[in-house]
C-alpha cells in the first residue's frame, strides 16, 4: 500500500485553498482540480473542518479528473466516528483505486466541544480512535486498501502513526524535522509533508508571527536547533526553513529540500483564508517548476543509509 500510494501521489501535490468563511462552489472546486491537472499535480488535498466534510468533497472531485490523486488534510476525528470513516473511505478507495490517501488528525479542543465530545490526551485519543477505526460493522465496510495516514508534528504521534497508519502528515515545520520524522518512521512508511507557499518573505514572516503565538510551536523550533533570537526576531533564516515564497523556483527549492530531507510527498498550502481563484493561479504558476523534482526523491531506503 505505501509503495503504491508513492508513485501515484507522485513527489508534489497541492492543497485546494482554505476558507473558514464560505465554501466555493462545486463547480469551482471541480474546474480548479482540473487547472491543477493541467498544471502537472498529481494529487490535490482538501481542508477539513467541523461542518465541513473533507470526503464529501473528494466524492465530488474524482470525478473532475481521470487521474488525480486525492488526500485529506486533514480529516477532522471529531467529524465522524472511526468506523463511519472507515467505511466512507473505503467505498471511496472501491470506487476510485489507488486514488485515495486518508490524512487523519486530533485536531483542537474547541472542535471536540462543538460535537459534545471530550478531547482528552491527544496521543491516547488517536490511538483510540485508530484502533476503532477497524472494528467490525453489520453490514461490514468494504474490504478495500487504502492509504491511511496520521497528522504529526511531534516525536510521540509520529511514533503512533509508525504503529498504527501507514505513515504521517507534519505540517508547516523545516526540513531538519522531516529528516526526524523519516528517521522516526523508518523506510516502510508513507511520509507526506505540507509546505506553505506564500508570495514573498514579509507574507511569510506574517504567516510564521502567527505560528509562534503557540508556545509548543516555538519550543518545537528550539529543540531543532532554532536560537531564541531566531525566534523572537522571525529571523529570514527561520522564515526561509518554514515557509515557501517567492519565485517559482525558489519554491521548488523549499520542496527539493524536504524530499532530500526525506519526504516522499510534499502538498503546498496556500494561505489560509486568500482568495480562491488567486490560491489556483499562484499554484498554476509554481507548477511550472515543479515538473523535474522525481530525481530528488531516492527513496527512504537510501535516505536512511
Amino acid at each position: 500500500m505505501v509503495e503504491a500510494a508513492r508513485r501515484a501521489l507522485g513527489p508534489v501535490g497541492a492543497c485546494l485553498p482554505v476558507s473558514f468563511t464560505s465554501a466555493p462552489p462545486v463547480d469551482l472546486l471541480r474546474a480548479a482540480v482540473s487547472r491543477l491537472d493541467s498544471a502537472g499535480y498529481r494529487a490535490t488535498w482538501t481542508n477539513e473542518v467541523i461542518g465541513k466534510d473533507a470526503l464529501i468533497q473528494l466524492a465530488t472531485l474524482l470525478s473532475a479528473s481521470e487521474r488525480m490523486v486525492f488526500g485529506t488534510c486533514i480529516a477532522n476525528i471529531w467529524a465522524r466516528p472511526a468506523q463511519t470513516m472507515h467505511a466512507a473511505a473505503a467505498q471511496l478507495a472501491q470506487a476510485y483505486p489507488n486514488r485515495i490517501v486518508l490524512g487523519l488528525g486530533v485536531g483542537y479542543p474547541e472542535q471536540a466541544a462543538s460535537v459534545g465530545q471530550e478531547f482528552g490526551r491527544p496521543l491516547a485519543t488517536m490511538r483510540d480512535y485508530l484502533d476503532r477505526m477497524y472494528t467490525p460493522t453489520w453490514p461490514p465496510a468494504p474490504d478495500v486498501a487504502y492509504a491511511r495516514i496520521v497528522a504529526a508534528n511531534g516525536p510521540k504521534m509520529l511514533a503512533l502513526a509508525g504503529e498504527l497508519a501507514d505513515g504521517a502528515f507534519p505540517a508547516g515545520l523545516p526540513a531538519q524535522f522531516t529528516a526526524q520524522a523519516r528517521r522516526v518512521l523508518g523506510p516502510d512508511r508513507l511520509l507526506v509533508v505540507g509546505l506553505s507557499v506564500v508570495s514573498d518573505i514579509e507574507a511569510a514572516r506574517q504567516s510564521v508571527s502567527a505560528r509562534l503565538g503557540a508556545p509548543s510551536y516555538a519550543s518545537r523550533l528550539a529543540e531543532l536547533g532554532y536560537s531564541a533570537r531566531d525566534i523572537d526576531e522571525v529571523s529570514d533564516r527561520l522564515v526561509d526553513s518554514l515557509v515557501a515564497h517567492g519565485n517559482p523556483t525558489d519554491v521548488a527549492i523549499a520542496v527539493r529540500e524536504h524530499l532530500v530531507a526525506g519526504a516522499d510527498h510534499v502538498t503546498l498550502l496556500p494561505p489560509v483564508g486568500g482568495e480562491f481563484r488567486a490560491g489556483i493561479e499562484r499554484l498554476e504558476e509554481v507548477g511550472s517548476a515543479l515538473a523535474n523534482l522525481d530525481a530528488a526523491r531516492a527513496g527512504p531506503s537510501a535516505r536512511l543509509r
